[in-house]
């Protein structure tokens, strides 16, 4: 049996989609959430400067996700922001 715990998850998207780009990718990974668990909240951060330059880029687009899900979801997630080209750097991690 699954255990349902709490994850904050950061996702920086590449600066250079475009606002439509950027949205489409947001709202298919609020649906990816929300189909797997419960989707708390989401704050989006907007354009920001990167510690260090990654693939080439200076600034990302930040959002933070709070939602609860199982214990194997996390996992897929992750699986899906990996293979998603507008995804500079993710992170997930239970609260």
């Amino acid at each position: 049996m699954a255990t349902i715990s709490k994850y904050e998850s950061v996702i920086i998207f590449k600066p250079n989609l475009g606002e439509e780009a950027t949205s489409a990718l947001l709202e298919k990974f609020k649906t990816l959430v929300s189909e797997n668990g419960t989707l708390e909240t989401v704050d989006e951060w907007g354009r920001r400067r990167l510690a260090y330059p990654i693939e080439d880029e200076n600034e990302g687009i930040y959002v933070q996700f709070l939602f609860s899900s199982d214990n194997t979801f996390p996992a897929e997630l992750d699986r899906q922001l990996k293979l998603s080209d507008g995804v500079l750097r993710s992170l997930i991690v239970r609260k």
